[in-house]
């Protein structure tokens, strides 16, 4: 069984976060294949799925949010585990309740996406030159830092929870037959699995 570990990423977080991801899941003997979403040809080939995003505006990037849409019916018939990546580690004194927030603004937007087994948000590296003026002035009246906010530890407890063991996850439906139409209903396990 090989992993699909895909990102969408605007300044490196997310990819390098997905490349660790991939790291932690071959170390535990799994085969993972770390690459952007866009390069990502047959979803179809895969039985699994750990998909992330950077968060922009409190959503994942256009070009993830497409990947879900365009492979629905693939995302339908494995498990899959999400992550974004944003700033709430950045967050400083009453403004630190915003990570929350966020973060339950997106997990609630994707679970109209896709059904995920997990959903996680991660602190990235946020720099000067990420931001624009107007941007920077706002960060820095909010007290925030500039840094790299990626916490490893955190990261690799997570990865270390993704599992391919069928059992988990209730009995997925086969892949359609080539050449014969298939639904999104028809797809879906016959157990949903609930997103967190």
């Amino acid at each position: 069984m090989t992993i699909l570990v895909a990102y969408a990423s605007a300044h490196g977080s997310t990819r390098s976060i997905a490349g660790r991801i991939g790291a932690v899941l071959a170390g535990r003997g799994l085969r993972a294949d770390v690459r952007p979403m866009a390069e990502v040809e047959d979803a179809g080939a895969y039985e699994a799925f750990v998909l992330g995003s950077a968060i922009h505006d409190r959503a994942w990037l256009p070009e993830a949010l497409g990947f879900l849409a365009r492979e629905r019916d693939a995302l339908a018939c494995w498990p899959v585990w999400l992550f974004s990546v944003g700033m709430p580690a950045a967050l400083r004194g009453p403004w630190r309740h915003f990570g929350a927030k966020e973060e339950g603004l997106v997990r609630d937007d994707l679970r109209t996406r896709v059904t995920a087994v997990d959903h996680r948000l991660f602190s990235g590296v946020f720099l000067r030159e990420h931001t624009s003026l107007v941007g920077h002035l706002l960060f820095r009246a909010l007290g925030c830092r500039y840094g790299d906010y990626r916490d490893w530890p955190r990261i690799d407890a997570w990865a270390s929870t993704i599992t391919t063991r069928p059992a988990l996850f209730g009995r997925r439906r086969p892949r359609p037959r080539a050449g014969r139409p298939s639904t999104v209903e028809e797809n879906r396990p016959s157990r949903p699995l609930s997103p967190r």
